[in-house]
């Protein structure tokens, strides 16, 4: 989601065929297999597929699972067979592409105008992820436009207690991304934790989650771990990348990792860490790098 790089989330999505054997890139050995240290099992690993964009998502499921993945991040309904085909999960859902809102960073809750197009699509996409068998949808404030905080929680309020319910029946769980608005998305409503956690806590429902990014919270906030600690009942989701630039999460970037997952673990929690970093490496096409992140965040 670096609208400053020729490679980010909006373009990558506008773009990629999802699971075309056009996209297929050739597999080389990955000499960083994880074959001779298995995870720990103590922290359920993910990737988002749109930083692999040059790979397609038969491709990358079948390095996900040497790896030793639970699934990939950001799959539509049209690449949920692929991950069926290799036992993973779609561990946060985009709905399909006719329901295009579900994706937009900008057109978002915080602004009523886009509440009846959200609320058919949301409505729509909830079944779909509960039929397929998943959980996690993701969900975004969208830009302000000029629409105060104070007013932009309040329609997101009004928006999302329209569909709520349905989740809630369901099992679905709605996840809000935090995203930074100094960076990569100027304007963007909810980014920050404290008016992130605002909203969940006027919500009032264990189905309804924020998308913690730690890439982006690194850049709006700092403070990482203490913000865990004191708000991880309300995160229900969380994202990594290198600050700043949003590449690997080794040594050449200003966060540790391995710190920060040990907080994580220590409140509880259960859910998804999801890889979503730009490898600069490009050797193994980036997989080399995949595979040093996991086992980083692997506590």
């Amino acid at each position: 989601m670096k609208n400053s790089s020729k490679i980010n989330r909006r373009n990558v999505i506008k773009t990629m065929a999802i699971g075309s054997t056009s996209l297929a890139f050739p597999m080389i050995e990955n000499k960083s297999s994880l074959s001779d240290f298995p995870l720990k099992g103590n922290i359920n690993h993910s990737v988002c597929q749109w930083c692999y964009g040059d790979m397609s998502l038969d491709a990358l499921a079948q390095e996900a699972k040497k790896i030793g993945l639970v699934g990939i991040d950001l799959i539509g309904s049209e690449g949920w067979d692929v991950l069926k085909k290799y036992n993973l999960t779609s561990t946060m859902c985009y709905g399909d592409l006719e329901g295009k809102s579900t994706r937009s960073l900008t057109n978002g809750w915080c602004d009523k105008k886009y509440h009846d197009e959200l609320i058919s699509n949301y409505s729509r996409h909830i079944k779909l992820v509960a039929d397929a068998g998943w959980t996690n949808l993701i969900c975004f404030s969208g830009s302000r436009r000029g629409i105060g905080d104070k007013k932009g929680l309040q329609n997101c309020i009004e928006g999302l207690n329209q569909i709520i319910p349905l989740a809630e029946k369901h099992g679905v769980v709605l996840h809000m991304e935090l995203l930074n608005s100094k960076v990569d998305h100027s304007d963007y409503m909810c980014d920050n934790s404290e008016w992130g956690v605002s909203l969940c806590k006027e919500l009032s429902s264990e189905n309804f989650k924020l998308l913690y990014d730690i890439y982006h919270m690194q850049i709006m906030e700092g403070d990482l771990i203490h913000t865990i600690q004191k708000n991880y009942k309300f995160y229900g989701h969380y994202h990594t990348a290198g600050v700043p630039g949003r590449h690997e999460i080794d040594s050449s970037q200003e966060l540790y990792y391995p710190a920060i997952m040990e907080a994580i673990l220590k409140t509880g929690f259960k859910g998804i860490v999801a890889q979503e970093f730009i490898p600069k490496d490009r050797v193994n096409n980036g997989l080399n790098s995949l595979t040093d992140a996991v086992r980083s965040c692997d506590v």
